[in-house]
Parts: C-alpha cells; sequence; structure tokens
C-alpha cells in the first residue's frame, strides 16, 4: 500500500469441485515480516557475540560458527559448515563424551561447564568450556 515491501508466508491448496476435479487454489498468506527481522537480529547477535559459539544439527553437522569461533579455532565458516563436530574438530579421547553432551542437549538436557579439547586449524589443541542447550525453531 506505501511501497513497503512485506514478507509473505503463502500456504495454498486446490480447491475441487463435488466430483474432484482441480477447479482452482485457495491460498492464505500470512505476514512474516516481524518474525524474519527477529530472526536476523538473533543472528547478528549469535554472530557478534564475545564468546565462541557454535551450533550444530541432529546428526552432529556444524550449521552455527560465530566470528569469535572463527578467531579462536582459525576455521572460516565455509571450512566447517556442514562437517561433524564430533569427528573433525574434537580430539580422539573426547569424541565420547562430547558426543554423550551434545546427544543429551538434542533431547532437551543442558549441560553447564563442560570442558573439551578442541583442535585449532594450526593443530594446536585449545581448552573450551562448553554449555550445550537445545535450540528450537
Amino acid at each position: 500500500k506505501h511501497g513497503v515491501r512485506i514478507e509473505v508466508l503463502l500456504n495454498a491448496t486446490t480447491r475441487r469441485d463435488e466430483q474432484g476435479h482441480v477447479i482452482g487454489v485457495v491460498g492464505i498468506g500470512q505476514d512474516i515480516t516481524g518474525r524474519i527481522a527477529q530472526e536476523r537480529e538473533y543472528s547478528k547477535l549469535i554472530d557478534t557475540a564475545n564468546a565462541p559459539i557454535f551450533g550444530v544439527d541432529t546428526k552432529g553437522s556444524v550449521n552455527v560458527w560465530n566470528q569469535c569461533a572463527r578467531k579462536l579455532v582459525g576455521y572460516n565458516t565455509d571450512e566447517v559448515m556442514d562437517k561433524n563436530l564430533v569427528e573433525e574438530f574434537i580430539t580422539t579421547d573426547y569424541q565420547a563424551s562430547v558426543q554423550a553432551v551434545l546427544d543429551r542437549a538434542l533431547h532437551g538436557e543442558e549441560t553447564e561447564n563442560f570442558e573439551f579439547p578442541l583442535i585449532t586449524k594450526g593443530g594446536a589443541r585449545i581448552e573450551v568450556l562448553l554449555n550445550a542447550t537445545t535450540r528450537r525453531d
């Protein structure tokens, strides 16, 4: 109306007559502009935090890697995304325990102050203190 762009979530379904023939489409739109703005603000907050923040999906693949993690560990985001965090960046002697912490977080059980080593891009071992929480959409 005023030349302002809005983001819309559109759900569409077919419209049928009494015989089941498609006669059109019905669409329902929902303004999600505010939600998208909140998601961007949340992503910016995570990316610029002064603590290393990383996230993994349900398969253990990295899907969040903020600026502080990049500086601390030396890997750019594109080098870690979709890679298995435990298998590729955790020392062998800690892989089982770190995986257990992540598995518990994925099931809603938070862990605080769990210390474990990460391997930097340069091959150095650094100790990290982890607080693991479940991320929900």
